[in-house]
């Protein structure tokens, strides 16, 4: 076996070709001619690399293709290393990259991970090359463990997580006379200059831009800029949850928010009040991402996130959203309507702008106008005419209806309502021959109705002028490259029981689990989907509402009509492998029917 050989040397694309045939991955004669082939060459690149840019097809079961990464797994295992998918989300570079210089490690090609107070783990892609080892024991006093990772890998963050470190480092002594303190804790050190970080930096130029490029690779949804009274923390939000990227000197945070909200053209003197930007940029692969941009003034300094909008969302397919084939069929029927108000509810993130964007592109053909008023604006569309709620100088959500009204729109789109005045503007506008669609802050389609009357909103116009409500919730989907088929567990039967008890639905003969894999960053899962309530208001549901309207009555007709429950919807897509019963049960917990 490989294992038994100790002198120090670097693998050889014979070494590697020949265990690849002796394993009876790889024919011999394409092995013995790529050798051949590559004598002919002296460079630095891998043995692994090469075999992964011939693109075999491995000869054991089920023969797919040697990508790299497997090749990585499966010489890991040859050599008897662990092996290790290098996650930047889960380095922290400005410890590792005290470890050893950019220098020595470019020399050796290996990469720090981690340094804990007994030990240091080091990714290497060379199994044979130990000096390093030898060197770097006795000066950090720990103990040095290696681990096998992708050549590709290594070379990309040997210079990203190097690089950067420099750049927060070079940008944190540039601006080290700056007070890292906000006006809510001030410290005054005398005799030191007060020297501000200028936003246009180079060093704050490569971190920002790093920052962004990142967060687009890694399919994040909002990037967070959190200052602290130590250390500044950034976190990106990836499938609805918070994972933490990087610690960084407040300062260089404070240099890095009036960086962007210098590209968002947003008041860098003002610091005091909540503010609101965006930026248009390009994602590595060329396709053009708009940011939204909010500031908030904390106690340590000024909070940033940033939202990153996916252009792809107004070109999906509804039954890609998760729309059923019911709920799209009653859906479609409401949109169809030429006019009356369409209410779509749920909590905040919970995928209500996508739906009505997505709808309202459907329904944006040249024959109709669609105007929109919101509060911001999310993505701008240039199928639809928006306009964006400006509290400075009083223009509301029912002044924008009121003003959208003379503007000949056959949709109308209002982002929110929250009060009397613009559910009364919203009807009008309905009585008038309009379609309008709007959302609501409620748990599920009945209680929209329940709602508006609490806002003051007579039952007499809601019948005349409500076509259906639907409520909604995302639900993180599972990693179809990892996803295990497994019996029903203790606890998947005790929920399903709980989600589907009032229906009686048969239990499912199999529900799928998490694993964990490289395509999901080890978390199980990939992607989030929807699950929808939707509600339509038909004669009978009519007749129910009144001043002291009774919720249950009118969800137990909303069934009878066949409304299917959140749970519902999402217990049935956990049974088509779609979803877990645990994230059903996070978003949409049994009710009291």
């Amino acid at each position: 076996m490989s294992a038994e050989v100790v002198h120090e040397h670097r693998l050889t694309l014979q070494e590697v070709v020949g265990w690849l045939i002796e394993d009876g991955m790889v024919d011999r004669a394409a092995g013995d001619k790529l050798v051949a082939e590559r004598r002919l060459f002296k460079g630095g690149v891998h043995p692994l690399v090469l075999v992964a840019d011939q693109e075999w097809r491995n000869l054991k079961p089920p023969e797919k293709t040697l990508t790299l990464e497997d090749l990585t797994v499966w010489l890991a295992e040859r050599v008897g290393m662990a092996y290790v998918k290098i996650d930047p989300l889960k380095v922290d570079f400005s410890i590792v990259t005290e470890v050893m210089s950019s220098a020595y490690a470019t020399r050796f090609k290996i990469v720090p991970l981690q340094m804990t107070t007994k030990e240091v783990v080091v990714a290497s892609a060379e199994p044979y090359i130990r000096e390093w080892q030898k060197e770097l024991q006795p000066i950090l006093k720990r103990e040095i463990r290696t681990q096998f990772a992708n050549p590709a890998d290594i070379e990309r963050y040997l210079v990203e997580f190097y690089n950067l470190a420099r750049s927060v480092k070079k940008a944190a002594k540039t601006g080290s006379g700056a007070s890292a303190l906000s006006s809510f804790e001030q410290l005054v050190e005398l005799g030191k200059t007060n020297k501000q970080f200028d936003a246009n930096d180079q060093h704050i130029v490569n971190i920002v831009d790093w920052l962004l490029q990142y967060a687009f690779e890694q399919r994040a949804s909002d990037i967070h800029i959190e200052p602290r009274r130590e250390l500044a923390i950034v976190r990106f939000r990836i499938d609805g949850v918070l994972h933490q990227v990087y610690q960084i000197p407040v300062s260089v945070a404070t240099a890095m928010t009036s960086r962007i909200k210098l590209l968002g053209r947003m008041d860098l003197i003002e610091k005091r009040r909540p503010q609101d930007g965006r930026i248009k940029t390009r994602t590595p692969d060329g396709q053009e991402t708009e940011l939204r941009l909010s500031t908030l003034p904390t106690a340590f300094g000024e909070k940033l996130v940033m939202r990153v909008f996916d252009p792809d969302v107004l070109v999906r397919d509804f039954r890609d959203l998760g729309f059923s084939d019911d709920d799209l069929a009653r859906w479609n029927s409401m949109t169809a309507q030429p006019n009356g108000i369409i209410l779509v509810t749920g909590p905040t993130g919970s995928g209500k702008t996508t739906t009505l964007y997505s709808t309202l592109k459907k329904l944006a053909t040249p024959e109709v106008n669609v105007c929109t008023i919101e509060d911001p604006i999310e993505m701008i569309e240039p199928s639809f005419n928006q306009m964006q709620v400006q509290q400075a100088i009083d223009l509301g959500f029912a002044d924008g209806v009121r003003s959208l009204m003379r503007q000949d729109p056959d949709i109308i789109m209002v982002g929110e309502i929250r009060d009397y005045e613009t559910a009364d503007m919203a009807i009008q506008a309905a009585l008038t021959g309009h379609l309008v669609l709007s959302t609501l802050h409620t748990n599920d389609a009945p209680s929209a109705i329940t709602r508006m009357l609490d806002l003051g909103v007579p039952p007499y116009l809601l019948t005349s002028t409500v076509l259906g409500v639907m409520a909604q919730r995302l639900v993180r989907t599972l990693c179809p490259a990892c996803k295990k088929e497994g019996g029903l567990r203790a606890e998947d039967e005790e929920h399903w029981n709980q989600l589907v008890a009032p229906w009686k639905a048969s239990r499912p003969p199999r529900l799928y689990q998490p694993v964990g894999c490289l395509d999901c960053r080890m978390t199980g899962y990939s992607g989030r989907i929807g699950i929808y309530e939707v509600m339509l208001m038909s004669q009978e549901m009519k007749k129910l509402i009144r001043p002291d309207t009774d919720i249950a009555r009118l969800r137990e007709q909303a069934y009878r009509e066949g409304m299917k429950a959140l749970r519902i919807s999402g217990a049935t897509k956990a049974a088509q492998g779609l979803t877990t019963l645990d994230e059903v049960m996070k978003v949409a917990p049994p009710g009291e029917d």
